[in-house]
Formats: C-alpha cells, structure tokens, sequence
C-alpha cells in the first residue's frame, strides 16, 4: 500500500477494500519469503484487475501497458478502464517477464 500510495495506479481506485496486493512472481514459484515480501514482485490493483492478472487474462509491456489476452473479450478489455500506465522500475520488468512467460494466457478461446 504504502509503495503505490495507496492507489491502483491503472484506475486511481483508493478504497482499500477494493484493492489487492498482486503478486507478479505467484507466492507458490517464489524461492523465499524475501521474494514473496519484495515490493518489486508486487503490483497494487483494483480486485477486477488483480483477477485478470492473476489469471493469466492481462499481463503489461516493460512501459507498464495492458497487454490482453486472446481469451479476454473485447468488451471486457473495453470494461477494465485504465488512466495511465503502470510506473515500473526495471526490478518489476524482469519479474513481469516470468509473467509474461509463465501466466499470461496467448491462446486463443
């Protein structure tokens, strides 16, 4: 919370019950507890977001951007509204690269 300022920086959502601690790296595949409690291996997002990421449904480009799965509607895409992009330090680039490889679904439905 504190890192992110307490915001969903995708949507600029501040209510903390609507807000999730997302892991780019899952809790499961991390090596440590360091790993898991790393600031760089987590995202703050709304809940739909964090669904979506968590699902392998959205995943973002090394400038923060929304990349969108095959699987993921056009409305959908449409219906998760974004404001700006995720600002990202080169420590969540290479842990979204694991995301990118390992969760984001490229398959088409």
């Amino acid at each position: 919370m504190t890192y992110w300022q307490g915001r969903c920086p995708l949507t600029g959502i501040t209510d903390p019950a609507l807000l999730r601690a997302s892991h780019i790296i899952a809790w499961k595949d991390c090596a440590s507890d360091a790993e898991r409690l790393n600031v760089h291996n987590g995202l703050l997002l709304s809940a739909l977001w964090d669904a979506a990421f968590d699902r392998g449904l959205v995943t973002f480009d090394d400038d923060g951007r929304p990349k969108f799965s095959p699987k993921l509607s056009e409305t959908a895409q449409s219906e998760l509204r974004w404001h700006a992009p995720i600002p990202l330090t080169d420590k969540h680039r290479a842990r979204l690269d694991w995301h990118r490889a390992k969760v984001f679904d490229r398959t088409a439905p």
